[in-house]
């Protein structure tokens, strides 16, 4: 059976902001039809002013997303005039001086505001609304002669009054809501790209240490292998000493670019995982492929090394490649030692060489110091690394068997050789 293609989620047909706007078009153009048509036939305002009016009032809310202050300019204009075009007698029979469409026009503007500029905006387009229907008893106190018709105009202002100051508070605590979920949503994309850079930034330095641990050593150990080849066989001809020299500098133009990769893989602010899967047990493997290079390894495992955590094996293991590599390319001739001492406490690992009988090659770009320290901190232990009295130098790090109980690699006595 053919398998059925996964459905590619569709893009909405239209944005949240196209329908705000569609149903803030459609809500105004209904209050202008219903607005013009009761102003004209309940309160007897001519038709061409009720049209006017009307248009300024209703569009108001519509172009408050653009320009609030000419919207709020227009609505109160329009607020203020369309009470005083009425018939005194036709208004005392409707609510008067806010009309239904009016009132509920002041609403939605009053909402729209509020929710799309913020509470100040919002807040003065309330005070305007409330400020200009107050005129208007003022200015016809024909309207409002009696006391029934007073009253009347009383309570059209108060729950015009209560119905735009409830919108007002809700558009607030809305905006306020949807401000805090973009800010949200913002956040969990800002954390999902950290999470994304991280990742990538772990992987880049695990790459780096494997190519640094692996593949450098391996040169290592070919481009010495090359360059003593001519010493150690005495019987070679001519042409293999030049094919070995060839093989050494190749190996040492390879390391060159490989320390170059790594300056642009490592980065400062990772600790990579421990892998491959090394152990204590390949260090013996390891000395024997260092002394088929021509160097003198001399290699001591005290205790129960094989029975240390995976990590700290692995750990071991590594920090002794580097430390060997190390001591072959920077002190070419010189001695080697590697001691290993597990108790039940920590396992110690001290690589020393002796003085180079000749002139010490320059120290590299550091990343294989920084590899070792970082492995050693990663499990809690403490490291060192420096010169030694007799001018050779010396690897030495502490690796916990149990959290905290690594003691400073200062305070373990080192044995006489």
């Amino acid at each position: 059976m053919a398998r059925r293609r996964p459905r590619t989620p569709r893009a909405p047909r239209i944005s949240r902001r196209t329908a705000g706007l569609a149903t803030i078009g459609a809500v105004s153009l209904a209050l202008f039809t219903v607005l013009v048509s009761l102003q004209t036939a309940l309160y007897g305002t001519a038709v061409g002013l009720s049209f006017i009016l009307g248009a300024a009032l209703c569009s108001a809310p519509l172009l408050s997303l653009w320009h609030p202050r000419w919207a709020i300019a227009s609505f109160g204009a329009a607020a203020f005039a369309l009470p005083l075009l009425v018939v005194p007698t036709q208004a005392t029979e409707a609510p008067w001086p806010w009309s239904v469409p009016a009132l509920l026009t002041f609403v939605v503007m009053v909402g729209v505001v509020t929710f799309v500029h913020g509470a100040g905006p919002g807040a003065v387009t309330l005070a305007v609304g409330v400020l200009v229907s107050l005129t208007a008893p003022l200015l016809r106190p024909d309207v409002v002669a009696t006391p029934a018709t007073a009253a009347s105009a009383t309570a059209d202002l108060i729950v015009t009054t209560s119905l735009a100051a409830a919108m007002f508070l809700l558009a607030v605590l809305v905006a306020g809501r949807v401000r805090v979920s973009a800010e949200l949503t913002k956040e969990r994309e800002h954390s999902a790209l950290e999470e994304s850079r991280r990742a990538l930034v772990e992987e880049r330095t695990r790459i780096a240490r494997e190519l640094h641990d692996v593949i450098a050593h391996s040169m290592s150990v070919i481009q010495v292998q090359a360059s003593t080849a001519r010493y150690r066989l005495p019987d070679l001809g001519e042409a293999a000493t030049s094919e070995f020299d060839s093989i050494a500098a190749t190996a040492r133009g390879s390391l060159t670019e490989m320390r170059r990769m790594l300056g642009v893989l490592r980065t400062e602010d990772q600790a990579a995982e421990l892998a491959p899967q090394q152990s204590i047990d390949d260090i013996p493997s390891l000395v024997d492929t260092i002394r088929r290079a021509g160097v003198t390894v001399g290699l001591e495992i005290t205790g129960a090394a094989a029975d240390a955590p995976h990590g700290v094996q692995i750990a071991a293991f590594r920090i002794a490649q580097e430390a060997l590599s190390n001591a072959v390319r920077h002190a070419s001739g010189a001695a080697v030692t590697v001691r290993l001492q597990a108790d039940l406490e920590t396992v110690v690992l001290r690589v020393r060489n002796g003085r180079p009988p000749g002139p010490s090659a320059a120290p590299g770009g550091g990343y294989g110091l920084r590899g070792m320290r970082e492995r050693v901190e990663l499990l809690g232990g403490s490291f060192t690394a420096g010169p030694t009295p007799d001018g050779g130098w010396e690897v030495a790090a502490s690796l916990p068997l149990h959290e905290g109980s690594a003691p400073d690699i200062t305070t373990i006595p080192e044995e006489t050789p």
